[in-house]
């Protein structure tokens, strides 16, 4: 496995025990439809959430918000219909993004920005 690989499944295990610990229901992990894939879909009380979730081992370069593009956002919306199709869900969704700065497995930054798309 490639050392970003390492990361991102890192960031995405800590990601999903934050929003856990928040009183989340974990739906899925890594769901994939056509050319997007959803890091997390979990729901907040009724309301269904879309999470992109991308981590760093630093920030020097670029902060990992910065890696969200409008394509990015476009795919994740249509994954979104999609799982909302398939899973009968009619009602209120939420796009959020959660940024990690990984400097080791017990240090690391974690930010969740609600609601950070199509703004």
């Amino acid at each position: 496995m490639a050392i970003h690989n390492a990361i991102g499944k890192k960031g995405e295990t800590l990601a999903k025990s934050f929003l856990e610990e928040k009183g989340y229901e974990i739906l899925e992990t890594n769901w994939r439809y056509r050319r997007a894939e959803v890091d997390i879909i979990a729901m907040d009380g009724q309301v269904m959430v879309f999470v992109e979730v991308k981590t760093r081992s630093d920030d020097t370069l670029s902060q990992p918000e910065e890696s969200i593009t409008a394509q990015k956002e476009l795919l994740m919306a249509d994954a979104a219909s999609a799982y909302m199709e398939k899973s009968g869900h009619d009602w209120e969704i939420r796009f959020d993004f959660i940024s990690i700065v990984l400097q080791s497995d017990q240090h690391y930054n974690l930010e969740h920005f609600k609601d950070a798309f199509f703004n």
